[in-house]
Formats: structure tokens, C-alpha cells, sequence
């Protein structure tokens, strides 16, 4: 069955893209479309790439035995049992999402607001996303009440819906659902027969670490799919590399059986000596762990300074804990935005920032919500610096905001969001503790 929409270019890329086409221009950007993590490779990581260079055979499908166990580990440390032979690795993890959705077959529960690729890889699976809103404060994860009432509804038009993407933590927000609500959802999910496809890839970015993003796999270990790979916890993103944890299950090893067949189609086996490399980094030793942790404290420190200044010109946003993600509405500005800038959608407010500033942000219609809402998606991860050694220097600073180059990007978002509420810039220490 064809796609029932067509499906555009990813929001995230054609935004980054248009940046990339303003500073060729010579023209000031400030980025923050785009969730890449702006750091650089921990060395030893380089160090197993190079050496596994050789590696020019193609390998098992489902991915070598020494990554998939690797990867086994590094969940097993998590909590969840893994067994190796139901890992299976692939050039990234948004590719085996999609393979996942394919191998699930039917149609897709989708959170609102959620990452801009699940609703349109349902569409390229010939499949049509449900829209389920989340709770407040507790993004990627559908409000289980709802999606109750979401599945009853569809199945009596006689859709067909077979699973359930929720992303934990979450993209685009950067809040965290509660232990709570992911137990409920995996109990609707058991209740209704669907499949859950968790998205963990951010679970290593929770800020406090005594407060860990908790698995669907937890509470319904039988029927969820958990992936993940090193593009934001090692900011590997290019190396295309992610790895899916499939339920020791009949659910997961029929899925199993689906993903490889496809896998073998499509991509026949991910990059060997990056197989290699991710092998190594899944294994998590102490070296890794602390490039991590030092990156997390990264995050936490430059989101929530950015989150103050939208807090302070008025915006309203969740508290974010986990991942670069920022959220904010504007909804309480809508008067003036639309008197002052004739602003009414939220692509009208990225489009202002974008021609008028230079500061790259998407719009909440890109995460599912209505053209109305004025929600944007800031990314806070390419505010590191502009250089490797300035990059090294924030990922090793005690006060990474200090830094002479990121309090210059902070300074200019201040500046922005002055500008566009016409009131003069107020210290975010002010508004965090009004």
C-alpha cells in the first residue's frame, strides 16, 4: 500500500540546510534547529574506528556478535535482561525505526508533540499515524487515558492500529514521563494488543541521575522494543550506528525474524569498523562513562540558562530535564506577536526569528501540533563553540556558560527575546526565582 501523504524532507535537516545556506551568505546564525550534539569524538573511539578499518566484509545482519553483546551489557546495567541474539544493529537508529514499523505492520500510535520522523516514517510504511497528546510536563509518552480512547475509536472505523512509538526521554521537550504514566501506558499497551517501540536514545542525558528515565520494558518487558545508539550520549551522529533490543518473547522473536529479513534487504549489515567501534563504547568503560557524564553536565547547564531567558520574556515551558531540548510556548505573547510582527502559527514565529535574527528554531507544527500553536523546539547543542578546542574547553569546564563564546550565543538569545517582546531583557535568575 503507498504512502497516504507524501512525505517531505525531515523538518530538523531542510532547517539545518537553511542555516548552512544563511552563514555561506555571510549572514550571523544563531543554530538551534537541530539536535546534533556538538562535541567531539572521545579519542579512543577515533582510535578503534581507525584501527578497525579493515574490517571491509559485511558482516551478519543482525551485527556482530561482539557488538550485540556489548550492547546486551550496556542494557543489562540498565535493568533489562538482554539477551544477544535478540539485539540487532543497524546504520543508525532511525533506520531501524523505521524497519520496526515495517516489521510491526498496521498503524502507528504517535505521542503530540513528538520527534518529526515517527508520523512521517509511518506514512512511508503505508501505514497512518494516531495522534495521542501527552500529559503536561511529560513529553514523548501518549496520555494512556487517551490512547485507550484514540485505539477503541480507530479500530471501530476499522483502522488498524498495531503500535505505539513513545520516545524516553523525550524529543522535543526535554521532560521526562513519570514512572507512573510509562506503567500505565505499558499496561494499555498490553490491554490492547500493541506492540511499543521505545525510542531510548536520550536516556543517558537525564540531568539527575538519582531520578532515571524509567523503560516501558519494565513494567511490559513482553511486547517492547527498546533502541538506541551513539548519536547524542558519544555525539557520533554521523557515524550511523544504533542497536534494537528485541523481547525474549513469541512478540520479539517474530519481529526478530521480520526485522532481519528486512534488514538484509535494505542495508545487508551496518558499518564494520564502526561495528567495531560502537562495540567498544557500549562497554562502557570508565573513560566513557565520565565523556557521558561530562556531557550531560554540559546540557544541563547551557538548557537550563537558555530555558531561563524564555522563561523570562514570558514564555511558558516544563521544566527540562533530560537532553538539549527546549519546548517553549508563546501562547501568552500571542496578542502582541500578532500585533507587533503580525505573527498568528508557529511557523510564522520560527520564520520571524529565522529572516530577523538569524536564530534557527522549528515550529511546534513540526512535532504534530496544530499551524496555531505558537510552541517551538529550541536546540541547545550546537552552542558549544565554533572550534574543537572550544568544544573540549565547555565539555571540561566547571562553568561551561562562562565561557566567553557560549555566553555570547546566550547573550544574543537574550537579546532575540527582547526584540521580539518588545520589553527590555530580563536576567533569568529573575524569572526563575520570581
Amino acid at each position: 500500500m503507498p504512502p497516504t501523504a507524501p512525505v517531505t524532507m525531515s523538518a530538523t535537516l531542510a532547517a539545518d540546510e537553511s542555516l548552512a545556506r544563511r552563514r555561506l551568505a555571510g549572514l550571523p546564525v544563531l543554530p538551534m534547529t537541530s539536535g546534533e550534539i556538538g562535541l567531539p569524538v572521545h579519542p579512543v573511539l577515533k582510535a578503534r574506528l581507525a584501527a578497525a578499518a579493515g574490517r571491509n566484509a559485511y558482516g551478519p545482519v543482525a551485527g556482530s556478535p561482539e557488538l550485540r553483546t556489548a550492547a546486551a551489557g550496556y542494557w543489562e546495567r540498565r535493568g533489562l535482561a538482554t539477551d544477544p541474539g535478540l539485539v540487532v544493529a543497524g546504520p543508525g537508529s532511525k533506520p531501524l525505526l523505521f524497519a520496526l514499523l515495517l516489521a510491526v505492520g498496521g498503524d502507528v500510535v504517535v505521542p503530540v508533540p513528538s520527534w518529526v520522523s515517527y508520523a512521517a516514517q509511518a506514512r512511508l510504511a503505508g501505514a497512518r499515524p494516531v495522534p495521542v497528546p501527552v500529559l503536561p510536563g511529560q513529553g514523548g509518552v501518549p496520555d494512556p487515558d487517551r490512547l485507550r480512547e484514540a485505539v477503541a475509536e480507530a479500530r471501530a472505523a476499522g483502522r488498524d492500529p498495531r503500535a505505539v512509538v513513545v520516545t524516553v526521554p523525550d524529543n522535543p521537550t526535554g521532560t521526562v514521563a513519570s514512572p507512573g504514566t510509562v506503567r500505565r501506558l505499558a499496561e494499555a499497551a498490553r490491554d490492547l494488543d500493541l506492540t511499543v517501540i521505545s525510542d531510548e536514545i536520550y536516556c543517558d542525558l537525564v540531568f539527575d541521575a538519582a531520578t532515571p528515565a524509567v523503560s516501558p520494558a519494565v513494567f511490559a518487558p513482553e511486547r517492547t522494543v527498546v533502541t538506541t545508539g551513539l548519536t547524542k550520549n558519544l555525539a557520533a551522529g554521523g557515524w550511523r550506528i544504533g542497536v534494537a533490543r528485541l523481547p525474549d518473547s513469541a512478540v520479539g522473536h517474530t519481529l526478530h525474524t521480520r526485522l532481519t529479513g528486512i534488514a538484509s534487504q535494505i542495508w545487508s549489515s551496518a558499518a564494520a569498523p564502526v561495528q567495531a567501534a560502537a562495540a567498544y563504547a557500549f562497554g562502557e568503560t570508565p573513560g566513557i562513562v565520565e565523556h557521558v557524564a561530562a556531557s550531560r553536565r554540559l546540557h544541563a547547564a547551557v538548557a537550563r540558562e537558555v530555558a531561563a531567558r524564555f522563561a523570562a520574556a514570558g514564555a511558558e515551558l516544563a521544566p527540562v530535564r533530560a537532553t538539549c531540548y527546549l519546548y517553549p510556548d508563546f501562547a501568552p505573547l500571542r496578542e502582541h506577536l500578532a500585533e507587533a510582527h503580525g505573527v498568528h502559527t508557529g511557523a510564522d514565529l520560527a520564520g520571524l526569528l529565522l529572516t530577523r535574527y538569524g536564530v534557527g528554531v522549528l515550529p511546534g507544527e513540526a512535532f504534530g501540533e496544530e499551524p496555531r500553536s505558537l510552541r517551538l523546539r529550541a536546540a541547545t547543542s550546537r552552542l558549544y563553540g565554533d572550534t574543537d578546542e572550544q568544544r573540549t574547553a565547555a565539555l571540561g569546564a566547571a562553568d561551561p556558560v562562562g565561557l566567553p563564546w557560549i555566553r555570547a550565543s546566550l547573550d544574543r538569545v537574550e537579546e532575540v527575546l527582547a526584540g521580539l517582546t518588545g520589553a527590555p531583557a530580563a536576567r533569568p535568575h529573575d524569572a526563575l526565582h520570581a
